[in-house]
C-alpha cells in the first residue's frame, strides 16, 4: 500500500450555489470529498488528508495532513460560499502545506475540485505544473460544471505538464443524472494503480459497494451496517458500545427489580403490623366482653365495700370530735347579755350558800364589797367580762339592796302615830 500524504482543494466560489447537480454543486462536492478521504484513510493507517478552500475571502488552509477522519469532517463544516475561484495561488499553496508534512517518507499528491470558469493563463498553469513535477507532486482534477473559456483545455494542458508515470490523472463529470460520488468511483482516480498511482482503488471500491450495499439494504448482513474487514476500529468501536448499552440496560432492569422486591417487602411489613393492631384490639374486646359476660368479681366487690366503711368510720369520728367544740363555740358565741347576767346572779345566790359562809346580810355586803374576790368569781365564769358596764351595774345594785336590807324598815317619828 503507498503512503500518501494528500491536500484536497475544495471549490466553495458563487458557482457552487447551483443546482444541476443533486442536491446541489457544494453537496455533491463534499459526498465526494468524505469519500475520497475514507478511502485515503483506511487504504493505509499513516495516510495523511489535509482540507483547503479554494474560493471565498481567500484561499484558506482548513486543517494541515492529518489521519484524525473526524477532525477532517469537522473542518468542512459550516464553509462559506461565495467569490470566485483562484486555482494557481491553490495549488502553490497545497504544495506548500505537502512540504511541511511531519511523514517525508510520505508521496505528495493534490486532489483539485474545480466546478467553476478558470480564470488563469494556460501557460502559467504549465509552468506551475512542471513545478509539481520537479517537486514529485502528483495532480488529480475532478472537473464538473459548465465549460467556460476553454476550461478543459487549460486543465488537461496543467495535467500534461505534471503528469509522471502516469501518476496524474484528471475526470470530466458532466451535468446530468449521475451522482458525481458514482462518477469518480469508476474513474481512474480510484482505479488507476499505475507504478506511482494512488494506491487505493481496492479499499475506495470496498468502501463504494459497501456504501450501495447500505443504500439497497443490503448492509444487514454486517453486524451495525459496518464490515469489520474494511473498518476493524470502528467495528470495534461500536461492538463495545453496544456491549455497554446493553450492561446499562441490564443494570437498571436489576435495579428496577431490586427496588421492586423491597417496595413488596415494605408493604408485607406494614400489613403484618395492621395485622398485629388489629389482633390486639380484637384480644382487648374479647376480654371486655368476657368481663361483661362473667359478672363482677365479689372478691373486687368485698375489698371496694371495705374501703367505703374505713372512709365512713373515719370520717364519723373526725366529726364527733369536732362538734363538741363546735358547740361550745356556738354557745359562747351566741350567748346574750340577759343570760350572762342570770348566770351571775345565779353564780351570787351559789356564793350566798356556800358552807362555812354567814348568810346573813352583813356578810353579803362584806363579800360585794371584796372586789378582788368578786373579780376573780367572775372570771371563773365562762363568758362573763369583769369590766362589763351590765356587770357592774348588776354588782351596784346588789349592793345597794344589800345595804337597804341591813338599815331594815325606818320607824317612825313620835308624834307621827
Amino acid at each position: 500500500m503507498v503512503l500518501e500524504a494528500t491536500m484536497i482543494c475544495i471549490d466553495n466560489s458563487e458557482w457552487m450555489r447551483n443546482g444541476d447537480y443533486s442536491p446541489t454543486r457544494f453537496q455533491a462536492q463534499a459526498e465526494a470529498i468524505n469519500l475520497i478521504c475514507g478511502a485515503k484513510t483506511q487504504s493505509n493507517p499513516e495516510n495523511t488528508v489535509g482540507i483547503m478552500t479554494t474560493a471565498g475571502k481567500g484561499v484558506r488552509v482548513l486543517v494541515t495532513p492529518t489521519s484524525d477522519f473526524g477532525k477532517i469532517l469537522a473542518s468542512m463544516h459550516g464553509l462559506e460560499v461565495g467569490g470566485e475561484m483562484n486555482l494557481t495561488s491553490s495549488v502553490q499553496i497545497a504544495q506548500l502545506a505537502l512540504k511541511h508534512r511531519q511523514n517525508k517518507k510520505q508521496q505528495q499528491r493534490i486532489i483539485m475540485f474545480t466546478g467553476s470558469p478558470v480564470k488563469s493563463d494556460k501557460k502559467i498553469l504549465e509552468v506551475i505544473g512542471k513545478k509539481l513535477k520537479k517537486n514529485n507532486v502528483a495532480l488529480d482534477i475532478v472537473d464538473f460544471g459548465e465549460d467556460d473559456d476553454g476550461k478543459s483545455e487549460k486543465l488537461d494542458a496543467l495535467l500534461a505538464s505534471v503528469n509522471s508515470n502516469e501518476n496524474s490523472h484528471i475526470v470530466h463529470v458532466p451535468a446530468g443524472p449521475n451522482v458525481l460520488t458514482d462518477v469518480l468511483i469508476s474513474s481512474a482516480i480510484f482505479t488507476g494503480d499505475g507504478e506511482a498511482g494512488s494506491g487505493f482503488a481496492a479499499a475506495a471500491a470496498a468502501s463504494a459497494a459497501v456504501a450501495a450495499a447500505a443504500a439497497a439494504g443490503g448492509a444487514g448482513s454486517f453486524d451495525f451496517g459496518v464490515d469489520p474487514n474494511l473498518d476493524p476500529e470502528l467495528a470495534l468501536a461500536l461492538r463495545v458500545s453496544m456491549e455497554e448499552e446493553r450492561a446499562r440496560q441490564e443494570a437498571a432492569a436489576r435495579r428496577a427489580a431490586e427496588e421492586a422486591t423491597a417496595k413488596a417487602a415494605n408493604e408485607g411489613d406494614e400489613q403484618g403490623a395492621s395485622s398485629h393492631d388489629v389482633a390486639m384490639e380484637e384480644m382487648t374486646t374479647g376480654t371486655m366482653v368476657e368481663t361483661a359476660q362473667r359478672g363482677p368479681d365479689p372478691m373486687e366487690d368485698e375489698a371496694a365495700l371495705l374501703e367505703q366503711a374505713l372512709a365512713m368510720s373515719m370520717s364519723s369520728s373526725e366529726t364527733s370530735q369536732s362538734a363538741p367544740a363546735m358547740e361550745a363555740d356556738t354557745t359562747m358565741a351566741e350567748a346574750k347579755p340577759e343570760d350572762q347576767l342570770q348566770d351571775l346572779a345565779f353564780a351570787l345566790e351559789m356564793l350566798k350558800q356556800t358552807p362555812g359562809k354567814s348568810s346573813g346580810p352583813t356578810d353579803m355586803s362584806k363579800v360585794l364589797g371584796d372586789q378582788n374576790f368578786v373579780s376573780s368569781v367572775l372570771s371563773s365564769l365562762p363568758g362573763v367580762d369583769p369590766n362589763d358596764p351590765s356587770v357592774k351595774d348588776l354588782l351596784a345594785s346588789l349592793k345597794g339592796n344589800e345595804e337597804e336590807k341591813e338599815k331594815g324598815p325606818e320607824k317612825p317619828k313620835e308624834g307621827e302615830e
